[in-house]
């Protein structure tokens, strides 16, 4: 009969550790598989996104009216039929905090070819920030390492919005 002690030695002689003097027990690493959830859908009848406007209308479909600044990414195919849209982070009244790697996640988890940006401003103004035109070089350049267009943002404000593509940032 084998004791509990020498099951141990045995286990972590197959993981490798050998000897008494390494007392270290293995480093458990945990296999995962990532799948994106649907969690609803709704209709988008122009099927793709060919202007800033079309990515408004969907947006403003999709946000509707909100209290507080939601930041959203679009992920869209080659022939930038929108695929997804993520909401990569709900901020305050005046203020979201963007990292790239939380809008990344989603266009590689959806296998996007680019994506679009959008943010609101709930003060109802659409001028963009100095930190949206910051956010957005930060995020254009994310895409670049890893093969994923951005292909605008879009800072919506009552009923207009801002085109960063438009104004020269991208």
């Amino acid at each position: 009969m084998i004791t509990h002690e020498e099951q141990k030695v045995k286990q972590m002689e197959r993981l490798g550790v050998r000897g008494s003097e390494n007392k270290i027990p293995a480093k458990r690493v945990n296999i995962v598989s990532l799948k994106m959830v649907r969690e609803k859908s709704f209709l988008y009848a122009e099927r793709a996104v060919r202007s800033p406007e079309d990515g408004y209308r969907l947006f403003k479909q999709f946000l509707g009216e909100l209290d507080r600044e939601y930041f959203v990414v679009m992920c869209l195919d080659t022939k930038n039929q929108p695929t997804a849209i993520n909401i990569c982070h709900i901020g305050s009244l005046n203020a979201s905090i963007v990292h790239p790697r939380e809008v990344m996640k989603a266009a590689i988890l959806s296998n996007a070819a680019s994506i679009l940006l959008c943010h609101n401003h709930p003060s109802g103004q659409s001028d963009e920030s100095r930190e949206d035109v910051e956010v957005t070089k930060r995020l254009v350049e994310a895409g670049k390492v890893i093969g994923i267009d951005v292909i605008d943002h879009l800072v919506i404000g009552d009923g207009e919005f801002v085109s960063l593509k438009e104004k020269g940032y991208i």
